[in-house]
């Protein structure tokens, strides 16, 4: 049907990929799996998918490899896949620029349950438009903080004059601190409002979508607030 979501499944062990392509294909979803990460990236160019999900340990091309491959020419929601969930592996993958991570083995309800989360943050419903992020901007302008310009309609970032590229979520997260500048947001609020997480999660999914937005709008312009939070400078 072309109103379905496309899944882009990568995972090298055979049971765990038939079985899970199965459980997705049930609740509606298409899914293209592959075994590797090469055949993954060329399925990935030639289908274009809604969202991909990348096993850490692949052969040929590893999962972590193949999302800075796929973030290099789209900002495609990316969840990664792990056996394990060492800081090393978790950390690798959200820097490479992975959305979220999900430790295997995992319940079937719970992945889909993060994938239609995370689809939700993207604004996909069989490939629709971007979400409202949740800013409410009465005027529709354009917020400044000094040299960094967020567009709220446009849903545009400028430094000093030139655009910046943001992956959606990072879009969201400086969304939620342009919104209240010079509040502190705590890691939780930020899981619930930008992951669309209803229980606790991981924070470190927190920590370094906030590196990694530092280093493209300005390392002092969200501050460490120990203890509690974040906030953007006003």
């Amino acid at each position: 049907m072309a109103d379905q979501t496309h899944v882009l499944f990568v995972e090298d062990d055979d049971v765990i990929r038939e079985a899970t392509q199965l459980a997705l294909e049930r609740v509606g979803f298409a899914v293209t799996a592959m075994p590797d990460g090469l055949s993954g990236l060329e399925a990935f160019r030639s289908n274009r998918p809604d969202i991909a999900l990348l096993d850490v340990m692949v052969p040929g091309l590893d999962g972590v490899s193949l999302c800075r491959r796929i973030r290099d020419e789209s900002t495609v929601p990316v969840i990664m896949l792990s056996a394990r969930a060492d800081s090393i592996d978790v950390v690798l993958g959200l820097e490479a620029g992975a959305d979220d991570y999900v430790t295997k083995p995992f319940d079937g309800a719970v992945l889909v349950a993060r994938i239609r989360a995370v689809l939700r943050r993207f604004g996909h419903a069989g490939g629709g438009d971007r979400a409202d992020a949740g800013l409410a901007a009465d005027d529709g302008g354009v917020l400044t903080f000094g040299e960094l310009e967020v567009d709220t309609e446009g849903m545009e970032v400028r430094r000093a004059g030139r655009p910046v590229a943001l992956t959606p979520t990072e879009m969201r997260l400086l969304l939620e601190f342009s919104s209240a500048p010079g509040t502190v947001l705590s890691r939780d609020k930020l899981l619930e409002r930008v992951w669309d997480y209803g229980w606790g999660g991981d924070t470190r999914v927190v920590d370094v979508h906030v590196q990694r937005l530092r280093t493209k709008i300005g390392q002092d312009r969200i501050e460490t607030v120990r203890g509690f939070g974040y906030k953007l400078k006003a």
